[in-house]
Parts: C-alpha cells; sequence; structure tokens
C-alpha cells in the first residue's frame, strides 16, 4: 500500500472506530509501527487533529470535526469524478445536478495551475453515448483500479499502454496500443486506441484490461477518432 492510500486508511479507521491504538493501525494497513507514527505526524501536519493518550487503555482519536487543511486530489480522482458525473447524466438518472456541478466546481478550483492543465486535457478526450439496448452485458466485470491512472499518464504523455486483453470469448491477448481517447456508453467503459499493428482504431472494453502499464520508451502523436454521430465530446455534455 503507497503512502497517500495508507493515510487514507488510516483517516478511514480513525473516523470509523473512534478511539485505536497504532498496533491496531499498523496490522490493519500492513505496516510496522514506526512507519504509522510517521504517518501519524504527517497527516497532524496536514490539519488532521489527532489526539493521543498514552495511557493503560489508551490509544488514538481523531477528532470528529477536524478537516484536511491541504487538497491532496490527483488528476485522476477528479477526472473519476467529473465522468461520474457525467455519466450519470447522459443516462438521465442524475437527481440534484446543480449541486453535483457546483462541489465538482469548487473540487476543480482547489487544484493548482499544473494540474488544471492536466485536466482540460484529459477531459478532451472523453467522449460519451448512449449503449445499444441489445448489448449483451451478463459478462460485465469490475475494472481494474490501476487503468485510470495509467490511462492518465500515457495519454498525456504521449506514451505507448500495455495490457492484458480477454475477449468476449475469454481469449486473452497481451496488447500493446496507442491511447487516444476514452468512450463512456454507461454502463460500459472503453479505451479508444490505435493499433499500430492492425493500423487501425480499436475500442476495448475497460472491464475486460488487466495488469496497464505504460511504455517509457515508445511515444506517439495525438490522432482524430472518429465516432459514431450520436456520441458527443464531453465538453459539448455540460455546456
Amino acid at each position: 500500500m503507497n503512502i497517500r492510500l495508507r493515510h487514507d486508511a488510516i483517516v478511514r479507521s480513525l473516523r470509523r472506530n473512534g478511539t485505536t491504538t497504532v498496533d491496531h493501525l499498523a496490522e490493519e494497513v500492513g505496516a510496522s509501527r514506526r512507519t504509522v507514527l510517521r504517518d501519524i505526524s504527517a497527516l497532524r501536519d496536514e490539519g488532521f487533529v489527532i489526539h493521543s493518550d498514552v495511557g493503560r487503555g489508551g490509544g488514538l482519536q481523531l477528532d470528529p470535526q477536524s478537516l484536511q487543511t491541504k487538497a491532496r486530489l490527483s488528476v485522476p480522482e477528479v477526472f473519476a469524478l467529473l465522468i461520474s458525473v457525467a455519466a450519470m447524466r447522459a443516462a438521465g438518472n442524475l437527481p440534484f445536478s446543480d449541486l453535483a456541478d457546483a462541489g465538482l466546481a469548487k473540487i476543480e478550483r482547489s487544484l493548482p495551475s499544473d494540474k488544471v492543465r492536466d485536466l482540460r486535457a484529459f477531459l478532451g478526450c472523453l467522449h460519451i453515448g448512449n449503449l445499444s439496448p441489445h448489448q449483451d452485458l451478463s459478462d460485465m466485470g469490475k475494472m481494474d483500479a490501476d487503468l485510470l491512472p495509467v490511462f492518465e499518464t500515457t495519454f498525456l504523455n504521449r506514451q505507448f499502454i500495455r495490457f492484458d486483453y480477454r475477449d468476449a470469448k475469454g481469449r486473452k491477448t497481451q496488447r500493446q496500443v496507442e491511447p487516444q481517447a476514452m468512450l463512456i456508453l454507461s454502463p460500459l467503459w472503453y479505451l479508444v486506441a490505435w493499433d499500430p499493428t492492425r493500423e487501425d482504431f480499436r475500442h476495448f472494453r475497460m472491464d475486460r484490461v488487466s495488469d496497464p502499464a505504460a511504455i517509457d520508451d515508445q511515444n506517439f502523436r495525438r490522432r482524430h477518432v472518429p465516432f459514431e454521430d450520436d456520441v458527443c465530446p464531453y465538453n459539448e455534455l455540460v455546456r
């Protein structure tokens, strides 16, 4: 578990349990006692008020009114929030859309300028449409949690992405492609990529992708991706 995920897990545990011990947190996040103590110190520096009682039966307690004072949202996290809201809106099942938009606007304003630039580029590759009612969803699986941050890295840096892919018949192959866009046909999400071996665009269902990785030594150029008339860019959807 990396540092950021470990910090998030510690905060969730403190909020959930009220009072806990360093040893319990260490076991829960799979780290040493010394590492957890460093994590607690770092969380305090970020604005969390964490009380400690070293006496018998004591432990750690997070002040229920404690709030983080430094925004730590990454571009993929903000992107995930935006596209989730966009997908719900496209499907016509987004209640309280004005509140959702207002909350997302506040989140976007908390990003530094370089992250805003990356987010705009990221959103520029996003397209949304409607899924055919005849689409078979019986084999729909869960998306790999690593796919979105790897896609961010490869798309923004114009690097090839490599992954294992399982087709509709369950056959597995390894693909190495240029990530050019992302398409949401709720509830299915697709990675749209240029496949140099086939010299054409290919749509890869993201729930069939596993073990994604960036290829550092291979770069590509941006291409115009042709979409059907009923598919629109994200930016047009939110105007």
